[in-house]
């Protein structure tokens, strides 16, 4: 061949893998089955960009190496139709999303096509397809009938200029990855649904799991098991008592002051007249930023006084509460008590705001610096004083549930999923 005539050639065996299908699939029990599925593409735009491609090629490769190997191979596609991608292309063109979404679906079925995939197109998915999504509301439905899925007022990632709950992914610098707009977290109440109660069943299921340890590390971190006490604080001049939940209760002696999430509901019901409005501005501020923002380790710690005081159970002293966004809600309970002593996060927090710190386990002979993390005796701490952190641990604990003032507790930094967007083009409940 002299020239490669590709407008001819490709159009000719494009053509021919339509007409004859030869990449449908039917059951056959005498080959092994084998799936093979791509992320369906979001039709947002008007054309694949390199990206689909890219992993594409990579995954259609393989489909066709199982082929050739004797497997029966589902090799589907489909397209992530609903969501905020096509609503917000649907705007910016003026049209209806149901429009907009079928042109740019017809769009990339035909790039697909040129590129010379081998789809099984039979069972192409689209998931803003009524035959698709009555599934979807069937699964919810099946979750809510045993319990796992309900309602509750959550932070949320809200953007006003969108009028949409945002997942952490969609929010940059406290801005939407969509038109860069701001969003704030606020409460309000949406469809969650338990993961957390898989979080051990989860953990355990890693061991059956023919993964490198270095990705298994990383999921035991994000189900984040620990094992500490919840400890109930009393608030002075109040009838109110706030928990804490701390994998560190040996130390509680050297709790020097608490710290509440600026959405914790306690703040709004305590705090003192004469701070209100400077704490309010706090919360307002501390609402532009994610999660992830707020618990970046290396960041400056900035927080505010409530004017009011929590009594320390194991010596009933005064320590006072302050709100910082560097304390989360969704974990725990959305407050912590403070042990300058031995946490540096509480530490820097302390330096900055003249906090008392002290010490509850004995560092070594030479250390010099703020926060002790290790190991050693306990001290300053009455009757654990002298004790291992460990036998303190057992100590305190038991003091605490005889007394009425905690309870052993198992916490996970595994959420429960927050399932609904307050959005058009999506899935209705």
């Amino acid at each position: 061949m002299e020239h490669y005539n590709w407008n001819e050639i490709e159009k000719n065996w494009q053509k021919y893998w339509a007409e004859n299908k030869i990449y449908h699939v039917e059951e056959d029990p005498e080959k092994e089955k084998y799936y093979v599925l791509d992320m369906f593409p979001y039709p947002s735009g008007a054309g694949l960009h390199v990206g689909h491609p890219l992993g594409y090629i990579a995954s259609d490769i393989y489909a066709r190496y199982k082929r050739l190997k004797g497997f029966n191979v589902l090799h589907p596609m489909g397209y992530d139709s609903f969501g905020l991608p096509a609503e917000q292309y649907a705007i910016q063109t003026g049209q209806h999303p149901a429009v907009t979404t079928e042109k740019n679906i017809a769009r990339y079925r035909q790039q697909l096509d040129k590129i010379g995939f081998s789809f099984d197109w039979d069972r192409e998915v689209r998931t803003s397809d009524p035959k698709y999504y009555k599934w979807t509301q069937w699964i919810f439905l099946q979750l809510y009938k045993k319990g796992l899925a309900y309602e509750a007022e959550v932070p949320v990632n809200w953007c006003p200029e969108l009028k949409a709950v945002l997942a952490n992914e969609e929010v940059i610098d406290g801005k939407s990855d969509i038109g860069g707009h701001p969003v704030f977290r606020v409460p309000m109440k949406q469809w969650m649904l338990k993961i957390t109660d898989y979080a051990e069943s989860l953990l355990s299921g890693l061991d059956d799991l023919d993964w490198p340890n270095s990705v298994k590390e990383l999921q035991k971190n994000w189900i984040g098991k620990s094992t500490g006490a919840i400890i109930k604080f009393n608030i002075n001049d109040f009838n109110e008592s706030l928990d804490v939940f701390t994998t560190r209760h040996d130390t509680i002696f050297g709790a020097t002051y608490i710290v509440l999430a600026p959405e914790h509901p306690l703040v709004e019901k305590i705090t003192d007249n004469s701070r209100k409005d400077i704490v309010n501005e706090y919360i307002k501020n501390a609402s532009k930023k994610s999660d992830l923002d707020r618990t970046e380790l290396n960041k400056d710690k900035t927080g505010e006084f409530l004017g009011q005081y929590a009594i320390n159970p194991v010596n009933e002293e005064l320590i006072p509460i302050w709100i910082s966004d560097y304390v989360i809600m969704s974990y725990g309970t959305g407050a912590i008590m403070a042990v300058p002593g031995q946490d540096e996060r509480d530490y820097d927090f302390a330096e900055k705001y003249k906090l008392p710190v002290i010490r509850t386990v004995q560092p070594p002979k030479h250390f010099e610096g703020g926060a002790y993390t290790g190991s050693g005796k306990i001290i300053n701490s009455d009757f654990l004083n002298g004790l291992s952190i460990d036998a303190a641990k057992n100590k305190i604990l038991k003091w605490l549930v005889n007394n009425k003032h905690g309870n052993k507790k198992t916490q996970y930094k595994l959420r429960d999923w927050l399932f609904s967007r307050q959005r058009y083009w999506g899935e209705p409940i």
